[in-house]
Parts: C-alpha cells; sequence; structure tokens
C-alpha cells in the first residue's frame, strides 16, 4: 500500500468515527504541533480565519515548538478533513 493509499483509508476511517460519534453541525477540536515558526503558525490561522474559530498556541519549554489547538464549529465530517488536508500541507506541522 503506498503512502497516499495509507492517507485516504485514514480519512476514510475518521470520516466514519466522526458520523458515528457526532452530531452535525458541531464544535470539533483540532490539535497541532508546528515548530515555532511564526510564518508556520500564521498560515494555520489563515486556514481557520473568518470561520469564528478560538485559536490558543502554546510553545514548548523549549521554545523549539508550539501547539496550536483550534476550536471551531463544522458543518459536517467532510468539513474537518478538508481542513485537515490544508493544514496537511504545511510543512513540519504534525496533526493530532
Amino acid at each position: 500500500m503506498t503512502p497516499e493509499n495509507n492517507t485516504e483509508e485514514f480519512y476514510k476511517k475518521l470520516k466514519e468515527q466522526l458520523s458515528d460519534t457526532s452530531l452535525w453541525p458541531g464544535p470539533y477540536l483540532y490539535k497541532f504541533i508546528v515548530p515555532s515558526d511564526f510564518a508556520k503558525i500564521k498560515q494555520i490561522e489563515d486556514i481557520f480565519d473568518h470561520t469564528g474559530a478560538v485559536i490558543n498556541r502554546k510553545e514548548s519549554r523549549t521554545g523549539k515548538y508550539t501547539s496550536v489547538s483550534v476550536n471551531v464549529n463544522m458543518k459536517n465530517p467532510d468539513a474537518v478533513i478538508a481542513k485537515y488536508i490544508e493544514v496537511g500541507n504545511i510543512e513540519g506541522v504534525i496533526s493530532l
């Protein structure tokens, strides 16, 4: 299986889990770990701009990484996954 297929399988499973465990539209909490680079953090914030998201940042003890939490109301599991894919295009970002 190629990495792309693993990604497709992951998102398919995530969609099923979100459909089974949550009511939509509804709140969703994203968590990302980002190298402490203002430009990368800004890119994440821009992705959630105009969505009513509440974004919190917390720098690691050493200052090398920043945790970015995004609490936002999403329409459905497809919208949740679309944001994960969009953020996934930013180099060095880890989605939790």
